[in-house]
C-alpha cells in the first residue's frame, strides 16, 4: 500500500518531482525536503544568491467583517491576539499570534491589512484548528474564507533583482510591506518577508497558475529550488521560532521571548490592554518577567544537538535545567546551533549549560539570537 496516497499535494507537487526532490511526509503533506544539490548546497546558495521554497500547504485566509469595516475586522481579530491590528496600515503586514486561556500559543501568524480586510497566513499542522478557532469567536462577526492559492518564498540577497525582472515595482517595496501586483501576467499578493532571515518575499498565486510562475523563477541562474530541510537549517540560525518545536501550547509568549510583537497599545494602560485569551497571565509576564527563557545555544564542537535533548546545570546531569528544542548544523555559522529554554538564571548569553548527547554531557554556552545578522530591508 502507498503511504503517500493520503498526504496532501500542493499545486507544485509534479514540479518538485521533475526536479529529482525527495519527498516526506509533513503536516500531513507530501514536501519537499532536499533537491539533488543538498541541503548544505541549497542552505548556502539561499544566503548568497536566491532560493525558492513551496510552503503552499500553509493556509491562506481572509477575515472580513460582515459589516464590511476594516475596524471592525481588526478589533474582531484583536480579541484573539496579542497584536495591535486597528493600527496597522493598508498594505503592511505583522507577525502574531493565537494565545489560549492559559496564555500559552495556539499558533504564530502573518496578519495583513488588504483594502477592507485582513489576510491572515497560519501554519499547515494548525490549519484545521485556526479555522475552527476563528469560527467560533468572531464568525459571527466575520467572514472566514479559507483560500485555494499556492504560496512560494524567494528568499536571498539576489531576491529583489531576480523579481524586479518580472515586476519593476517590487524594489520600493520595504520589509512587512504588501502589495497586489501581475507577474508573468498573473495576479498575485506579494510580501516582502519570509523565514530565512534573508531579504526575500512571499508570493501568493493562484493554483492553476503556481507552476507557470514558479518555473519562470526557477529559470533564472541565481534561483535554485530549495526544500523543508534548508529552510529549517535558515530559520534556525536566525533565531526564528518553529510552531510544535520551540513554541506551543506549553509557552507563553513572553517565555518565548516574542515581547517585541505586542506593542504598547495591548500591554498594560495602553489604549486596548488586554481584551485577548490569557492575557492576564500574559500581562503580568510582560511586566514582571517568565520563570523561562528561549535562548540561543552553541554546543563546543562540530556534534549537533537536536531538539528534545536535556540541558543540565552541571557536567556530570545532575541538575537538569532545560530541553532544547530546535538543533542543528548552522552552515553559514559552521558549527552547531540550537535553541531552548532554561532558567531565567541561566539565560544570560555566556552562561554554561550541559547538553545530553548520546549519554555525554556536552559544554554548551547560551547565545544571543539570532546567529546570522538578518538583511531585512528596512
Amino acid at each position: 500500500m502507498d503511504d503517500t496516497a493520503a498526504l496532501k499535494k500542493t499545486p507544485l507537487h509534479a514540479l518538485h518531482l521533475s526536479l529529482g526532490a525527495r519527498m516526506v511526509p509533513f503536516a500531513g503533506y507530501d514536501m519537499p525536503v532536499q533537491y539533488p544539490a543538498g541541503v548544505m548546497k541549497e542552505h548556502l546558495h539561499t544566503r548568497a544568491e536566491a532560493g525558492l521554497f513551496d510552503v503552499s500547504h500553509m493556509g491562506q485566509v481572509i477575515v472580513k467583517a460582515k459589516s464590511g469595516s476594516y475596524e471592525d475586522a481588526a478589533l474582531a481579530l484583536e480579541s484573539l491576539v496579542p497584536v495591535d491590528i486597528l493600527g496597522l496600515a493598508e498594505g503592511r503586514q505583522r507577525y502574531g499570534f493565537f494565545t489560549d486561556d492559559t496564555g500559552c500559543i495556539l499558533d504564530d501568524l502573518m496578519i495583513a491589512h488588504l483594502d477592507d480586510h485582513l489576510f491572515v497566513v497560519v501554519n499547515a499542522a494548525c490549519k484545521e484548528a485556526d479555522l475552527a478557532h476563528l469560527q467560533t469567536h468572531i464568525g459571527d462577526q466575520c467572514d472566514i474564507t479559507l483560500l485555494d492559492r499556492a504560496l512560494i518564498a524567494l528568499q536571498g540577497p539576489r531576491a529583489v533583482a531576480v523579481l524586479a525582472e518580472l515586476w519593476a515595482d517590487v524594489a520600493a517595496m520595504k520589509f512587512m510591506d504588501v502589495r497586489h501586483c501581475r507577474l508573468h501576467d498573473v495576479s498575485c499578493l506579494v510580501s516582502r518577508s519570509g523565514y530565512s532571515g534573508e531579504d526575500g518575499f512571499e508570493i501568493s498565486i493562484p493554483s492553476d497558475k503556481a507552476v507557470d510562475v514558479t518555473m519562470r523563477l526557477l529559470e533564472h541562474p541565481d534561483v535554485q529550488a530549495i526544500g523543508l530541510g534548508a529552510r529549517d537549517s535558515l530559520r534556525l540560525e536566525a533565531g526564528l521560532c518553529l510552531y510544535g518545536n520551540d513554541i506551543d501550547t506549553t509557552t507563553s509568549p513572553v517565555e518565548a521571548a516574542l515581547e517585541w510583537a505586542m506593542p504598547k497599545a495591548r500591554r498594560g494602560n495602553g489604549a486596548r490592554a488586554g481584551g485577548f485569551p490569557g492575557s492576564g497571565r500574559i500581562l503580568s509576564e510582560l511586566e514582571n518577567g517568565a520563570a523561562r527563557r528561549r535562548v540561543g545555544l552553541k554546543p563546543e564542537g562540530k556534534a549537533p544537538v537536536r531538539g528534545h535533548a536535556k540541558l543540565y546545570a552541571d557536567a556530570e546531569g545532575k541538575v537538569e535545567i532545560g530541553e532544547v528544542t530546535s538543533g542543528g548544523f548552522g552552515p553559514s555559522v559552521e558549527g552547531p546551533v540550537a535553541m531552548g529554554y532554561v532558567p531565567l538564571s541561566h539565560a544570560a548569553a555566556g552562561t554554561l549549560v550541559y547538553a545530553e548527547v548520546r549519554g555525554k554531557y556536552l559544554p554548551t554556552t547560551v547565545s544571543a539570537l539570532p546567529f546570522v545578522t538578518p538583511t531585512y530591508k528596512r
